[in-house]
């Protein structure tokens, strides 16, 4: 029956809620003079229900007007049931003019006692029926609890009362005074008390919604929550509330600066928009991880154009497209070109820069996956060394001013072909450095990138929502991390900062060991790991060894004298360099390697490029180890 009058059409409901406040506000004001009066059963003259006939008209009418009856009664707000007040309160007044100007008897608290029951009956009913709508609802709605009492938790309960995928059960406070008090009708708990919470209510997610100047310790915090068994989600940050890029509701995973627990770089933004602004700026690999992100970062500083070089099409299509969308909402007036091109052609780089007058390059195009590259040698040095030298090159005679090389802490001490080719980039960096200057070369070395092409968050997350098992490749395993928008932030950074040749190196902390975070992210999305002390986990951790090329610990300098910069978070590496007379000729013997296809001669080079390359794996190039005859391939592939 219920459920048939939520299905009629509004008009039908409007005319319903019409009628039901006609009754009760009948009754209030027969109410009121019966109380006032003590009179029971009492009967109205002709008068006085001609102006508590024309009183209910009015306040019915003034219901109309003020929107009353196009408010849907579940979802009905503070500001239905001022209208409410508004309302009852005119009706009060509206029956004692009436009765002074038909000369009717009103005692002077009837229209008070009217005004309390006509309150009570009008926006009484409206809640009862919310009430009732509603609790259907709440039966499937997730219980949660959100850990944050402030502004940014207000607003997240209401938000979330208003949807139907989540109910929330209780705040978490991170001030004593507010324990066992109430916010928005729900309980609130101290930190200290969180377990408590969990158990009481029942709460089957833990929310975080964080006030911006609350000050709390996220990495303390998530120690605190990791042993709980329900999984951690987060909410959006105010900068991304008040860009309208999301809403208080876009419950997500959590971020990974909180799973890195390291606090993020900050850029001197100054010295990075002087370099950047009403400059011509190209980036190569623009629809990579860090390449895109660049983009996005550089953008906001107004140069004058910006040349987004990339080899494949569908990724410069999408981040064209999103710096356009940009572009056009923020009013940022830039020159976005979308070029495809590789690299590795010279003269195409060249031409490029040469046509639109580019003062800065960052290069991040690079094949950095390193089983990837340990798979296919060739085109790994191909891409990484030469991509790097003719683009260099090509800079030098367009007359660029900054060039900066996106590095790795795999180049330090390399195990594998990737590390090694990056490493070898830098030597041929460092040389034209030494050779002219004009163009002033830097390079910008960092671990690995959290949320990159690649990287272990996401694939964990993926292999957790999966029911398992999380792969690790050996339980000693460490690395340095840091997040996309760091990383970029510190390639700007070093592009302003260099003055010829130098490596930058960033102060990272401590390093993370992978089966830890692994079990992190297990324990913060709600679920056990499966061990031999814990057979009934929910997610087991398996080790499945080391790829080829990979080694257990990586390094970010390979001497241990890092000089200090302007920036406290930065170093300056003070490393090995080639003169370019030594480098020029290694180069020809790399290229004439690489047209022979002879993986093992450019092995052998990268061994003797003073690198420290040190294989930690046989070779492990898919073609050269399937040719027909391995020992001679230059007669089997002769490409001169």
């Amino acid at each position: 029956m219920f459920q048939k009058f939520l299905n009629l059409p509004r008009l039908y409901k409007r005319l319903i809620s019409v009628a039901a406040d006609v009754m009760a506000l009948s009754f209030a004001l027969w109410a009121s003079f019966a109380l006032r009066l003590d009179q029971w059963p009492w009967v109205p003259s002709l008068d006085m229900v001609l102006v508590c006939g024309l009183t209910v008209v009015f306040t019915v009418g003034l219901f109309v007007r003020l929107g009353l009856y196009r408010a849907v009664v579940r979802y009905l707000s503070d500001k239905a049931f001022g209208t409410v007040v508004l309302g009852v309160i005119s009706s009060a007044l509206a029956l004692i003019f009436l009765g002074f100007w038909f000369e009717v008897l009103v005692p002077r608290s009837v229209p008070v006692i009217y005004a309390a029951l006509a309150f009570i009956f009008v926006a009484g009913s409206r809640l009862s029926i919310r009430m009732i709508v509603s609790r259907p609802l709440r039966k499937n709605k997730e219980r949660v609890i959100i850990v944050g009492a402030g502004e940014t938790g207000l607003q997240l309960c209401q938000a979330l009362q208003q949807g139907t995928e989540f109910h929330p059960v209780a705040f978490i406070s991170f001030h004593s005074g507010n324990h066992k008090t109430l916010i928005n009708g729900l309980p609130v708990y101290d930190i200290n008390y969180i377990e408590t919470a969990v158990s009481a209510r029942r709460g089957e997610r833990l929310l975080l919604a964080l006030d911006a100047d609350s000050g709390v310790d996220r990495r303390r915090l998530l120690r605190q929550l990791e042993p709980l068994s329900v999984p951690v989600q987060t909410v959006p940050s105010m900068s991304e509330l008040v860009a309208g890029q999301k809403r208080i509701n876009d419950i997500r995973d959590l971020e990974i600066e909180d799973l890195l627990g390291r606090d993020p770089v900050r850029p001197d933004n100054a010295q990075v928009a002087q370099s950047l602004q009403g400059k011509a700026v190209m980036v190569t690999g623009a629809g990579g991880s860090i390449g895109s992100e660049l983009c996005r970062q550089i953008i906001q500083h107004r140069p004058k154009s910006l040349v987004l070089f990339e080899q494949s099409e569908f990724s410069l299509y999408s981040i064209e497209r999103e710096l356009q969308a940009i572009n056009d909402i923020e009013g940022l007036g830039v020159e976005i070109h979308p070029l495809l091109g590789n690299v590795a052609h010279r003269r195409r780089c060249e031409a490029v820069m040469k046509a639109f007058g580019v003062n800065t390059v960052y290069h991040a195009a690079a094949y950095k996956h390193v089983p990837l590259v340990e798979h296919n040698i060739i085109e790994g040095v191909q891409n990484n060394v030469f991509g790097t030298w003719h683009t260099a090159e090509a800079a030098i005679a367009a007359g660029v001013e900054r060039f900066v090389l996106i590095s790795t802490d795999k180049a330090v001490r390399p195990t594998n072909v990737m590390g090694a080719s990056k490493r070898m980039a830098e030597l041929v960096l460092q040389g034209l450095a030494r050779r002219q200057s004009e163009t002033v070369f830097s390079m910008v070395r960092f671990g690995n990138v959290l949320g990159s092409s690649g990287s272990v968050v996401p694939l964990f997350r993926d292999q957790i929502r999966d029911g398992g098992p999380v792969t690790v490749t050996h339980p000693d395993i460490i690395r340095y991390f840091m997040t996309i928008p760091e990383a970029s932030q510190l390639v700007l950074q070093a592009g302003s900062m260099g003055q010829g040749g130098e490596v930058f190196v960033l102060d990272m902390g401590e390093p993370v060991k992978i089966v830890d975070l692994a079990r992190k992210m297990i324990h913060l999305m709600g679920l056990d790991e499966k061990d031999e002390h814990n057979p009934d986990g929910d997610i087991e951790i398996v080790f499945s060894g080391l790829r080829p090329g990979e080694k257990l610990y990586e390094e970010l300098l390979i001497g241990n004298d890092p000089q200090g910069t302007a920036h406290p978070r930065i170093m300056m590496a003070r490393e090995v360099s080639l003169p370019w007379e030594e480098l020029e000729p290694l180069l020809a013997r790399f290229t004439q390697a690489s047209h022979n296809f002879d993986c093992q001669a450019v092995v052998d080079l990268l061994q003797k490029a003073r690198t420290a390359y040190t294989p930690s794996s046989d070779m492990a190039d898919l073609v050269w180890c399937n040719l027909p005859s391995p020992e001679t391939p230059a007669k089997v592939l002769h490409l001169s």
